[in-house]
């Protein structure tokens, strides 16, 4: 015979299926983002070091996947926000797919000339985009949807100043006296990978290196500041950072 009085586990049962059921609470969500996230990507989304959120469409589009993505973070650049509960996720990515509905910022360059520019300064010695080049760094062909734009152009000015985290410049000296530089793949106590500028790859044990340095906060990238006038800069930033296929 029922009492008419609900058990906890019923309660907390009932309890969840509302919380599941109910609509996302955008002001919730706009408010955790600004709170969270808006370091990265401006307080409404239209970017800062990340990508402009301001998009009809994003990368990691459709509610459930882009809860994963906050969640789980994407490396190297995006911590995980593990620590929010399922409503919290809910509201934060309802928040972010209404931001579609918001023009995003036009970026001032030509997408065409840019890509001219791109070929001419030989950024595929280094570089993949779309499939091409050679991956001594990182692959730029998503770069739009991992750094904003203004971000993008601060690299190409400067690019020591933008390095990502773990990236590390290699100058070793083997015992006949032959130099490698290039970029780390791996170490460890006894071991190091270096990957160099042809995209060779080598594995050397360290104590048998005349000589093994680590040369920190520098890069092979050149700077453009000074090579590239302003709207160069502005036209080779709107090639990286418009979606692929789509200027």
């Amino acid at each position: 015979m029922h009492s008419g009085r609900l058990t906890i586990a019923a309660l907390s049962v009932l309890f969840a299926s509302r919380v599941l059921a109910s609509p996302a609470d955008l002001g919730a969500g706009r408010a955790i983002f600004q709170s969270r996230c808006a370091l990265c990507h401006g307080l409404n989304g239209g970017g800062g070091r990340g990508p402009d959120l301001r998009r009809p469409k994003l990368t990691h589009a459709g509610d459930e996947a882009l809860k994963l993505v906050i969640s789980s973070g994407i490396s190297p650049g995006m911590p995980a926000a593990w620590y929010l509960s399922p409503e919290e996720l809910g509201n934060i990515a309802a928040f972010v797919l209404s931001l579609g509905s918001v023009p995003h910022e036009k970026l001032a360059g030509d997408f065409q000339r840019g890509k001219l520019i791109y070929v001419r300064s030989n950024c595929a010695a280094c570089h993949i985009l779309d499939g091409d080049g050679t991956s001594i760094g990182p692959d730029l062909t998503a770069i739009g949807t991992r750094r904003a734009a203004a971000q993008i152009r601060a690299t190409l000015i400067d690019p020591s100043k933008t390095l990502q985290e773990g990236f590390l410049l290699i100058e070793a000296v083997t015992a006949t006296g032959k130099t490698i530089r290039g970029i780390r793949l791996n170490e460890d106590t006894f071991t190091i990978q270096i990957k160099d500028l042809q995209g060779k790859i080598y594995s050397f044990r360290k104590p048998e290196l005349a000589q093994l340095k680590k040369l920190r906060n520098e890069t092979i990238m050149p700077s453009f500041g000074a090579t590239l006038s302003a709207s160069q800069l502005d036209d080779l930033v709107a090639y990286l950072a418009s979606p692929r296929g789509n200027p």
